[in-house]
C-alpha cells in the first residue's frame, strides 16, 4: 500500500542563509525538492498497479519505476538533510563538539576534514556527504554523483551538500568553490554533532 510523503517546510526563512540567496532557496526548495517528493508519491502509486509478471532486465515498467523510485526517494532524503543541518543563529561554520574530535581522529584535524570535504564537493556531479560508517567506525566524505549512486550501505549521512548546478549557478555561476564556502559558513554544527552522537549510539 502506497505511503504519501509530504514536503517538509524550509526550517528557516528563504533569506536566512548568507551567501545563498533568497531566490535560490525558493527555487531549490519549492521547485526542485518538492518535485522529488511529488514524483516519489507518483511512482509509489504506479508501483501498486505495475505488472510484476512482465518484469525483466531489458525493459519493463516495473523495472523503470523501481530505478526512479530510489532516485526520487534519495533526492527527497538528501535535500531534507541539506537544509536540516543549516542554522540561522548561534555558532556556524566551525565544527564543534564530539564530531570535531572525531574529525581530528579520522582526518588529522577538523581543518583537514574540511579540505577533503571541499575537494569531494568540487569533484562530485551531485553531492558530497559526510557519513558515519559503522562498518569501520569512521567518518567518511562520500562522493555521490546522483542521488542513488555512490551511497554506502549502512552509513549514516550527517551532512550533505548539493552541488548540482541548480543549487548555486544563479548566485555564483561556475564558481562552485565560493558556493561550497558559503554553505559551510551556514552549517549549524551543533545539529551535525547531535546527528553524529545519535548515529554512534544506534
Amino acid at each position: 500500500m502506497a505511503y504519501t510523503h509530504h514536503i517538509k517546510p524550509l526550517p528557516f526563512g528563504h533569506d536566512a542563509t548568507p551567501g545563498i540567496s533568497q531566490q535560490v532557496n525558493a527555487w531549490h526548495h519549492d521547485t526542485h525538492y518538492a518535485g522529488y517528493v511529488k514524483k516519489r508519491n507518483e511512482i509509489e502509486e504506479k508501483l501498486e498497479k505495475a505488472d510484476r509478471n512482465q518484469a525483466n532486465a531489458n525493459y519493463s515498467e516495473y523495472g523503470e519505476l523501481k530505478r526512479r523510485e530510489t532516485f526520487n526517494a534519495s533526492g527527497q532524503i538528501l535535500h531534507e538533510l541539506y537544509w536540516d543541518m543549516l542554522g540561522t543563529g548561534g555558532a556556524r561554520g566551525t565544527p564543534q563538539g564530539r564530531i570535531a574530535e572525531k574529525m581530528s581522529a579520522d582526518f588529522g584535524s577538523a581543518e583537514k576534514w574540511q579540505e577533503d570535504f571541499i575537494a569531494c564537493a568540487k569533484a562530485a556531479l551531485g553531492w558530497a556527504i559526510l557519513c558515519y560508517d559503522p562498518s569501520d567506525g569512521r567518518l567518511h566524505n562520500y562522493l555521490v554523483d546522483y542521488h542513488n549512486n555512490g551511497a554506502v550501505w549502512g552509513a549514516r549521512p550527517l551532512l550533505a551538500i548539493d552541488v548540482f548546478e541548480h543549487a548555486y549557478y544563479h548566485d555564483y555561476g561556475p564558481d562552485r568553490a565560493k558556493y561550497v564556502e558559503a554553505y559551510l559558513n551556514n552549517v549549524a554544527w551543533e545539529k551535525v554533532d547531535k546527528a553524529y552522537q545519535s548515529a554512534v549510539k544506534s
